[in-house]
């Protein structure tokens, strides 16, 4: 083989490891942006997110919520001339993703959750498994429910309990951003899914959004509990389901009010791990609330202690 040649196939060798990128696992196993991978026979499913960049946030006038609080603290329907302008959703900025990862295919479930339980782990933490519904009735949460009344120091918890499994310390909760971009899966709209979506594809209460709306929708549904993660045609883009609706999701990003906008999600990550947090960020709306809620762009929070019926996490890997 002559040198120029040799030359060119160094040159094209390196040219193919730069726009298909392969990440290895802790058995060796390769993976490539958007497989899907189950690290160990306990680890949830997860899929690999593909590197790029997005705008994060929502924009004025996307929410719907048609109530806010004046400046008395009191509840005021909104108008035209007085709308609603979700502040703590803005500013709209441009974030790369600049560190590999992969997230959960779904929340985590009651069944994951116990088996972290039963093997030593997870605090010995036993979640409810109900949801209670009018006339003293319940409805069962476990099995593939996504777990629920779970802190989000216990699913700190259950990452530390899955890299003992693997033996490497890569599983841990989503920042915001992560978790928006994930959610997003290459999309700017409300929803992953368009401008909006049925109770066919998210888990929110239909009751609510007529109530939000001032409409009826005949075809909304009210359950009023979650579903099992593999219910619905709940999945994005990517192949992730639920991130809208179902359960809210814990992330490991600290609240503040408005995003300081920040450009990389490695920067999100240090500022994650800064100490003295109040307050997590939870995204994805939840069964309980309005359409609106669900809004990918949507964000809430709670204390790190704060067990809640409707709480729960996804998992992230971080990947080389």
């Amino acid at each position: 083989m002559t040198i120029g040649r040799l030359a060119i196939l160094l040159v094209l060798s390196t040219f193919a490891s730069v726009v298909h990128a392969d990440y290895v696992l802790s058995d060796s196993t390769e993976v490539e942006p958007l497989e899907m991978f189950q690290e160990c026979g306990d680890c949830p499913e997860m899929i690999v997110l593909p590197l790029g960049e997005f705008l994060m946030g929502g924009p004025p006038g996307e929410s719907k919520q048609n109530v806010k609080f004046d400046e008395a603290g009191n509840w005021i329907r909104v108008t035209p001339e007085n709308p609603y302008i979700a502040f703590q959703e803005g500013p709209v900025h441009k974030v790369t993703i600049d560190m590999p990862v992969a997230m959960g295919r779904n929340e985590i479930t009651y069944d994951q959750w116990m088996t972290c339980v039963n093997d030593g782990g997870c605090g010995g933490h036993e979640p409810q498994d109900f949801i209670r519904l009018p006339k003293s009735q319940r409805a069962k949460t476990i099995g593939k429910h996504p777990v629920i009344t779970v802190s989000y120091l216990d699913a700190v918890s259950y990452t530390d309990w899955l890299n003992s499994k693997v033996g490497m310390d890569v599983y841990r909760l989503p920042t915001e951003v992560e978790w928006e971009y994930a959610a997003r899966a290459g999309t700017q709209t409300p929803f992953a899914q368009g401008e909006e979506v049925t109770t066919d594809q998210v888990n929110f209460l239909g009751s609510a959004t007529e109530i939000m709306l001032g409409e009826v929708f005949p075809d909304l549904v009210a359950r009023g509990t979650p579903v099992p993660v593999d219910a619905l045609d709940a999945a994005n883009a990517w192949g992730l389901r639920h991130m809208s609706g179902n359960v809210a999701e814990r992330t490991m990003s600290c609240w503040k009010d408005r995003y300081a906008g920040w450009r990389t999600s490695s920067i999100y990550l240090k500022k994650a791990r800064e100490p003295n947090c109040e307050r997590r960020v939870t995204r994805g709306g939840a069964y309980p609330a309005a359409m609106d809620g669900s809004r990918v762009a949507g964000r809430g929070s709670g204390l790190e202690d704060t067990r809640s019926r409707v709480s729960g996490f996804r998992v992230l890997r971080a990947l080389k």
